[in-house]
């Protein structure tokens, strides 16, 4: 069994390092305090160094709830039922949560869903349309979409 030997940082390099971090791509506070925990910085430096990225700007809550959820329905698709369950894991307000999901127009979020019936429906082959529709209504509801929407859309 090996043993890592872990880089323990100085208060500037672990700036220069989560700033870096945070440029990459939008980050929430959670990922931001997991990281420089993982630094090995005592719990003062990490709130101190906390504090200054949301003054400075590169931490943002709801500009990474906004990008995030943005990015997962128009990118993945994914259904706000998901969407809510991975931000979850960042500890954002319902606030931010609520500001984040404006993102999503609901003429869009229509849209998509049935262009993904559409799509799963003809590449789903079942021996009945019955079981054709319930193996599509799976997908989608794995997908994040509300079951009730999907099978409305299947009905259609």
């Amino acid at each position: 069994m090996s043993l890592k030997k872990q880089k323990i940082y100085d208060l500037n390099e672990a700036r220069d390092k989560i700033r870096a971090f945070c440029v990459y791509r939008e980050r929430s506070q959670a990922e931001v305090r997991e990281k420089l925990q993982s630094y090995t910085l005592i719990p003062e430096a990490v709130e101190q160094l906390l504090t200054e990225l949301i003054q400075e700007n590169h931490l943002n809550e709801e500009r990474f709830a906004r990008a995030f959820v943005r990015g997962k329905f128009k990118i993945k698709k994914w259904g706000r039922l998901k969407i809510r369950q991975e931000l979850f894991k960042h500890q954002l307000s319902d606030y931010v949560l609520r500001k984040a999901f404006s993102e999503i127009e609901e003429k869009d979020y229509q849209k998509t869903l049935e262009e993904l019936v559409a799509k799963k429906l003809a590449e789903y082959k079942a021996s009945n349309s019955f079981q054709q529709k319930g193996q599509v209504a799976c997908y989608l509801i794995n997908k994040g979409f509300e079951a009730d929407l999907v099978w409305e859309k299947l009905k259609e």
